[in-house]
């Protein structure tokens, strides 16, 4: 296959070892690149009942086949592992210049096995690659450990890294890729397990391409699809925050104070006819400094939030996207965007997801409520919804895994609410994983996507929130989020397109630019293979049934697929949507009906049949369902 280097980057971090070696033909050709490469490499690297924080996890990671290329949007790079916070198959993306630099650097992938005994760096240039004591980086944030990356290698390498977090094994952890972040499942964590603190990689190498020219004409033509679009004025004005006002009036499903409510009630209350602070068209002219894009987008949606004074003066971070402003803001009531950038912040530097943090944070405050925690609890602090100082102090402690509310804290609501052993019927997570920006009371098919997806609760690894927010995407129509009808392939599709977009390297931002059948013409172009756009569908159909057959090996079932206690049992209580929730009887008729859409049992087992017609017959001999019922 052309388009790519056919070579592997092997790093046994027990033996102190780095080698190269060739990839097979076939696995290039059945799983192309990014996620799909990087799902293989981890899948046949990590033996059953392997612990996520010990040496026998391994982290693949693989730049999207288009990654690199110039095709705009094309950025993403994926990591595979096994998450500590979830215990399932875990997908973690970001736009990163470190992709780009592994395949200038000549490398298709980088799997990392084993565990150091002290900290190291792995740094890779051009074709080689070596292993250096990395103690003096060990205990600095995130930009620190960068600047003293460019001080100690000099300039010019792409970077990921973990922060605090991560060595202290917070299962909340993220990889800092660049400022940008691959921030669920824990992967810092595993990093930090391994005593791996940094990747530097420089590559001055060029890109394989089978067909250069046609990238370049393919690239050209894309770029002025984007410009011309209605929604790129938007996402480079606003940013992904753009719609936030429309799910809370609109819509009513911005799930705010621990999802006791489907909009930020009190904001809204506080702001009268005006905008609340934590909508972009209110922030953005105030406090965006500029536009940060990921390696080659032409329709930039980051925002480089600067607050020259006051309170948190000094305060610089790239965000906050949209997720972060429900995590760090409506979901713990806090309604300063001030509070909610230096927030942001916070948890960019010491390393843990922003979803996570704010979502945990967000629990123990009614925990607070309840009576089940106390002050002394936490270390003295006061903490309840809307104090945005005890709520940046509680956010440090757990970056840091300080004091009792960070020893409670730093590993997730699940974790928490076990720790204290209560709490569990208000914590919003799936598999582990909290919740993001959706209430999914008020949208059953984003409800089903969440309770199926693979790696915990998730918005992207199916994106059908578009569909179901918008009423129509690609070739739905008519959709209706109050309704269970005809979820299952519908999630199933979305599924099935979004992996494909990982596999690529494409932003999923651009899934209202980049459908299915314009996907097969910028394959050929790179790979010089043909693909009907169904065959690559099955491409992404492949990758996801592997994470699933995974989650199988593993012990996950059926019960697994679940939703939280409140999502099933407390409506909705006032606003658009009020009087929505999903009951445990209507996920059960969606999750057949998905199941059945998968080619999977009534059990989530995917059938023999089903892998082996994806050409996994490994997979299908060791968890494969012979019957459907």
């Amino acid at each position: 296959m052309k388009g790519v280097a056919g070579k592997l980057l092997v790093v046994d971090l027990s033996k102190q070892a780095v080698e190269t070696r060739e990839l097979p033909g076939d696995s290039l050709r059945l799983f192309l690149g990014g996620f799909g490469l990087a799902a293989k490499l981890a899948y046949d690297a990590i033996p059953k009942g392997a612990d996520p924080l010990g040496p026998e996890n391994s982290v693949a990671i693989a730049p999207g086949l288009l990654t690199g290329t110039g095709i705009p949007t094309a950025s993403k790079t994926a990591l595979a592992f096994r998450s500590p916070l979830t215990g399932t198959f875990c997908r973690s993306v970001a736009g990163a210049w470190l992709g780009v630099a592994l395949r200038k650097a000549g490398y298709d992938a980088v799997l990392i096995t084993g565990a150091s005994e002290k900290p190291v760096a792995l740094v890779v240039e051009d074709g080689k690659a070596r292993l250096v004591d990395a103690s003096d980086l060990w205990g600095l944030d995130t930009r620190a450990t960068r600047a003293a990356i460019r001080e100690k290698f000099g300039e010019g390498f792409r970077t990921a890294v973990i922060g605090p977090a991560g060595e202290k094994l917070s299962r909340i952890a993220i990889v800092d890729c660049d400022g940008r972040q691959a921030g669920r499942g824990g992967g810092g964590a595993v990093l930090g397990a391994k005593k791996l603190k940094a990747i530097l990689v420089k590559g001055t190498g060029d890109i394989p391409t089978a067909d250069p020219e046609r990238i370049k004409e393919l690239a050209k033509k894309w770029n002025e699809v984007i410009r011309d679009h209605p929604a790129t004025k938007a996402d480079m004005g606003y940013g992904s925050g753009e719609f936030l006002d429309w799910m809370n009036r609109e819509s009513g499903t911005f799930p705010s104070r621990n999802w006791q409510w489907g909009f930020f009630k009190s904001a809204y209350e506080r702001a009268g006819e005006g905008k609340i602070e934590l909508d972009p068209y209110y922030w953005a002219p105030k406090y965006s400094a500029r536009n940060v894009a990921c390696p080659g987008c032409t329709k930039p949606c980051g925002k480089l939030f600067v607050i020259k004074e006051g309170k948190y003066a000094g305060t610089e971070v790239d965000g906050p996207e949209y997720e972060t402003l429900y995590s760090l803001g409506g979901c713990p009531e806090v309604a300063s965007i001030e509070a909610v950038a230096k927030a942001n912040e916070l948890c960019d530097l010491l390393g843990i997801d922003t979803i996570s943090a704010g979502v945990t944070v967000a629990w123990a405050m009614e925990a607070v409520e309840r009576g089940f925690l106390k002050p002394e609890d936490l270390d003295g602090i006061d903490l309840k919804f809307g104090d945005e100082d005890a709520f940046l102090k509680v956010l440090e402690r757990m970056g840091k895994r300080e004091g009792k509310v960070g020893e409670l804290l730093s590993d997730g609501s699940k974790a928490a609410a076990e720790r204290l052993g209560k709490g569990e019927e208000f914590a919003i997570h799936i598999k582990g994983m909290e919740l993001p920006a959706y209430d999914i009371r008020g949208a059953k098919g984003v409800a089903l996507a969440f309770a199926v997806s693979f790696r915990g609760g998730c918005h992207l690894t199916a994106g059908v929130y578009g569909a179901e927010f918008g009423g129509s995407w690609w070739k739905f129509e008519a959709v209706d989020r109050h309704s269970v009808v005809n979820k299952g392939f519908e999630v199933k599709l979305h599924e099935d397109l979004m992996a494909l977009y990982d596999v690529l390297g494409i932003c999923k931002f651009s899934r209202h630019i980049f459908f299915l059948e314009g996907l097969p013409e910028l394959v050929a172009a790179q790979t010089g293979l043909s693909f009907s756009a169904g065959e690559l569908l099955t491409v992404g159909e492949r990758v996801y049934n592997l994470a699933r057959a995974f989650n199988v090996r593993e012990g996950f079932t059926r019960d697994h697929d679940h939703l939280p206690k409140r999502v099933m049992e407390d409506p909705i209580p006032e606003g658009p949507s009020a009087g929505d929730r999903v009951s445990y009887e209507e996920l059960q008729v969606m999750l057949d009906d998905y199941y059945e859409a998968r080619g999977w049992s009534r059990a989530g087992v995917p059938l023999k049949a089903k892998l082996v017609s994806l050409d996994l017959p490994e997979l299908a001999e060791e968890v494969g369902s012979g019957k459907v019922g």
